[in-house]
C-alpha cells in the first residue's frame, strides 16, 4: 500500500537527480494549471520512478552485479537506462519488436542492453521476469511497483508546494500505466 509519506521519502531520495519541473499558471482563457514534465530528463515523468526505484535498490542492495532489468514499450525503458547510467548500474531493457526505433536507439544510447522480444508489452515482460530469475537482475517494472510509483507521485508533492490552493490533480495516462 502505497501512501504520502512514501512519496515525501521518494522525494527526497531522488532530489537532485530529477529536475523540479515548472507549474505553468492558467491563461486568461481557462483554469487549468499544467506541470511541464516534458522537460524532465528523457522528456518523461517515469524518471521520477526509475530513480526511486534503483536508489531504494541499492539502498537495500537489491540492485548487485547484475543490475535491473525492466520491460516496456519505449518510455519506462528510457526512464530506467537514464537512471542506471547515472547511478553506475546495469540495465538490460526488454521491448516489443513494435517498440519505436528512435526511443530504442535513446534506450542504447544511455548504455543499455536492449532485447527485442515478441509482438506486445505482455511478452516483453514475461521475457524480462524470466531473465532476472535467471541473472539475478531486479526488476524495475514500468508502473506497477511501490518505489515506481511513489517517484511519480512526487510531481503532487511538487504541485502542492508550488501551488497549495490546487485542490484537484488531473492526469492523462497512456498504455495502462
Amino acid at each position: 500500500m502505497l501512501d504520502r509519506t512514501d512519496v515525501q521519502a521518494a522525494a527526497a531520495r531522488i532530489a537532485g537527480r530529477v529536475r523540479r519541473t515548472p507549474l505553468m499558471p492558467p491563461s486568461d482563457r481557462d483554469a487549468v494549471w499544467l506541470k511541464c514534465e516534458f522537460l524532465q530528463h528523457c522528456g518523461v515523468f517515469k524518471t521520477r520512478g526509475a530513480f526511486n526505484r534503483q536508489l531504494a535498490g541499492l539502498e537495500s542492495g537489491e540492485i548487485g552485479d547484475a543490475g535491473i532489468v525492466v520491460a516496456s514499450g519505449g518510455n519506462a525503458g528510457l526512464a530506467q537506462a537514464f537512471a542506471a547510467r547515472d547511478l553506475g548500474v546495469r540495465a538490460t531493457v526488454f521491448v516489443p519488436e513494435s517498440a519505436p526505433a528512435v526511443k530504442v536507439g535513446r534506450i542504447e544510447a544511455y548504455g543499455a542492453d536492449v532485447v527485442r522480444v515478441g509482438n506486445e508489452y505482455a511478452e516483453a515482460y514475461d521475457a524480462a521476469v524470466a531473465f532476472g530469475e535467471q541473472t539475478g537482475a531486479a526488476l524495475a517494472h514500468a508502473y506497477d511497483q511501490l518505489e515506481v510509483a511513489a517517484g511519480a507521485g512526487t510531481l503532487a508533492e511538487e504541485i502542492l508546494e508550488d501551488e497549495p490552493s490546487i485542490d484537484t490533480i488531473i492526469v492523462a495516462v497512456g498504455g495502462g500505466g
